[in-house]
């Protein structure tokens, strides 16, 4: 058992799985002049950049945590493009873009599910991430098309998509007309392609992707029985904004501290600030008979999917913009009150990294983001017909 154990944190089954997938490191027999390599960063598509010489440029990678800086190539377009467009499937951007898009258009109670499984998942990752600190993969013989500060072991890409397709299939499935194989099969997809392109990009290895996926089966399983009384009291307990508020910073406050600076902290405290604001407007929505969108199930039916979708994206495009809106301006009015504060620039990246300016700056954007989401973005809704 050890030994597989092993094997499945080893490097190794990174490497061989991302020359199956056509990405080589460039002085790899077999890497050949093909493709050239992208940034480090991934933000860019492989080009043919040519150097001097005649051949491809490749480009370095930057050196992280220990690893050497390498060249690599990319020799399947098709792999390169779906499982970096996979891998962003799992990023706190889609989760933050998606789960209102729920909200608005789909069920509130599903959403709020959703909400309470994401928030659940990602801050045990995030924290057990900090506790174990097991490294990731190493390049070479890995090739990183990502650069993180963060530790390893468990991969919150592979806990929030597996915790998010099948919660959503848990919560729909008595809803929606659609078989339950159906979303089954579509909810499997979804988590092995997010779990796939993280062994892709070499940011995780199998034990990381294999523990994550795991961890969240278990979460979902033991909190299942218990989904309809905490949605109850979500709804109903005159603590709830209270509690919204005081537990999400408690724990962001009391946040393991590393050594050195990890991204995850500020992650975390994403993530709980989204979902206290957007459990404080599910309350305020429900006390005061706020726009109700109409609870109706998702139909496979052709009829109406015009007129649907059309509302559909009305929807969707009104309150993302309102969402970004909310974030620009409550980012940027909290970090210019806490620097004042505490006498620093805001343009001081380690100061804005400090915990007295970190949580309180990223709690109080993303909670305004959460209770935009669920009050006034309806409220708007509302107000332009699109209820």
């Amino acid at each position: 058992m050890a030994r597989v154990l092993r094997r499945l944190r080893s490097s190794q089954p990174v490497a061989r799985f991302q020359r199956c997938c056509g990405l080589f490191p460039a002085a790899e027999e077999g890497a050949g002049d093909g493709l050239a390599g992208t940034l480090g960063g991934g933000d860019r598509p492989p080009t043919r950049d040519t150097c001097p010489g005649g051949s491809p440029a490749r480009q370095r990678q930057p050196e992280a945590n220990g690893d050497c800086a390498q060249k690599y190539v990319v020799k399947n377009y098709f792999y390169y493009y779906l499982f970096k467009f996979s891998s962003a499937l799992g990023e706190e951007i889609f989760y933050i873009t998606f789960l209102p898009f729920t909200y608005w258009n789909i069920n509130h109670d599903v959403s709020r599910r959703l909400i309470m499984m994401w928030c659940i998942v990602m801050y045990i990752g995030q924290v057990t991430k900090d506790i174990l600190k097991w490294p990731r993969p190493r390049s070479p013989p890995v090739v990183k098309l990502e650069m993180r500060a963060e530790y390893g072991m468990p991969s919150t890409h592979a806990m929030a998509a597996t915790s998010i397709s099948f919660t959503f299939c848990i919560a729909t499935i008595n809803q929606n007309k659609y078989p339950l194989v159906l979303g089954l099969m579509a909810a499997f997809v979804f988590s092995t392609l997010v779990c796939l392109s993280r062994l892709y990009t070499g940011m995780h290895t199998l034990l990381d992707v294999i523990g994550g996926t795991l961890i969240s089966a278990a979460l979902i399983a033991l909190t299942y029985p218990a989904w309809d009384i905490i949605d109850h009291l979500i709804l109903t307990s005159p603590f709830c904004p209270i509690l919204s508020i005081v537990v999400p910073l408690l724990l962001c406050y009391n946040y393991p501290k590393l050594e050195d600076y990890s991204p995850t902290r500020a992650d975390t405290t994403t993530v709980l600030g989204a979902g206290a604001g957007a459990t404080i407007g599910f309350w305020l929505s429900n006390l005061y008979a706020a726009p109700n969108y109409p609870n109706e199930s998702l139909q496979l039916s052709l009829p109406p999917i015009g007129e649907m979708m059309m509302v559909v994206l009305v929807k969707s495009l009104v309150g993302i913009f309102i969402l970004l809106v909310t974030r620009y301006f409550i980012k940027g009015m909290a970090l210019r009150v806490l620097c004042s504060r505490y006498q620093v620039s805001v343009n001081n990246l380690e100061a804005r990294r400090r915990l007295e300016i970190e949580v309180p700056y990223k709690f109080i954007t993303y909670s305004s983001v959460g209770f935009s989401a669920t009050v006034l973005v309806p409220l708007l809704h509302e107000l332009l017909g699109l209820i």
